[in-house]
């Protein structure tokens, strides 16, 4: 005989992102993250929306079922109601204050090595960045048919290791970003902004894309949400070194400690240098299984359930 349960109302997520209102937020990576997350819930069965850092604080989140921060460089005090409060740190774990993680009802971390992780006084399940597979694919563009090296990313205030020893290596670098006009010469720079919706082809299309990491993050296991957007294009990616890396890349991310490393890598032949295609290929499907945003999603709805129920 079969037995039938009536499926449980579709819940409420808000996704808070500590970006601004306005075009200088929409511009921010979280806010993108936070787009394709609450994509990825609303095809789970859920409602969700991306609520920027004003909005935090808000009455209507008493209202939410679920409310889910993403750590960035301030801390947010859930607003009690009916909601349950979920933590993920993605970025600057050294920002996230001792008693934080005890404000929420879970917490998660883009980590599985985060050496602070077990001094918190409650559980952190380890939950790593993802992707978007249906937009970054290996079939977004042609291999190597746009930059030979490329790198998208602001400068941070500095001039950024991978940037600098790419270029002191003698490397043709197509550089996107904000403010690296107080560091190199305007004919250095493609260009101030690649719009999101170009970066898939951007990555698939380039002979290499470089990544780095803040240093914490980097010690700390916090892999870059860059390396799994261009991973899952099936391009050539260079990084620097980062705790965890290998686990979730193998070699097929190819990584460097000497800055000697990347003249002979990126000016000489790039398939005598880097994984072969159908490696990056076996990896993007993997990527694209593995950490998705849909299978981010998945997890968390899980959690949400055990803590929840069926409400």
């Amino acid at each position: 005989m079969a037995i039938w349960s009536r499926r449980r109302r579709p819940r409420q997520w808000s996704v808070v992102v500590a970006a601004p209102k306005g075009p200088d937020g929409d511009q921010w990576g979280d806010t993108w993250f936070a787009a394709d997350l609450a994509a990825a819930l609303e095809r789970a069965g859920e409602r969700a929306r991306v609520v920027r850092r004003n909005g935090a604080s808000s009455p209507a989140r008493e209202e939410d079922d679920v409310v889910l921060v993403l750590r960035g460089l301030r801390r947010v005090v859930p607003r009690r109601g009916r909601a349950t409060w979920l933590l993920w740190v993605i970025s600057h774990p050294e920002l996230v204050e001792d008693d934080e993680p005890g404000d929420y009802d879970a917490t998660f971390a883009a980590s599985g090595h985060w050496s602070r992780a077990a001094a918190f006084g409650v559980p952190v399940t380890p939950l790593l960045q993802a992707t978007a597979p249906e937009r970054f694919r290996p079939g977004a563009a042609p291999p190597d048919s746009g930059a030979r090296v490329l790198f998208v990313g602001s400068t941070r205030g500095q001039l950024r290791p991978v940037v600098r020893d790419a270029l002191a290596a003698g490397v043709d670098l197509d550089l996107y970003g904000v403010g690296w006009e107080q560091f190199l010469p305007a004919d250095r720079i493609a260009g101030t902004l690649l719009p999101n919706a170009e970066l898939p082809a951007a990555y698939a299309g380039a002979g290499v894309v470089l990544n780095d990491h803040w240093p914490d993050m980097a010690a700390e296991g916090f892999v870059s949400n860059r390396l799994f957007d261009a991973a899952a294009t099936g391009t050539r990616v260079l990084s620097d070194a980062a705790v965890g890396l290998p686990e979730v890349f193998g070699d097929v991310v190819r990584t460097y400690a000497d800055p000697a490393m990347l003249g002979p890598m990126l000016t000489g032949d790039l398939d005598d240098a880097f994984p072969s295609r159908d490696q990056r290929l076996a990896l993007a499907d993997r990527v694209a299984r593995e950490h998705s945003f849909d299978a981010r999603a998945a997890a968390l709805v899980t959690a949400v359930d055990g803590l929840r129920g069926a409400r």
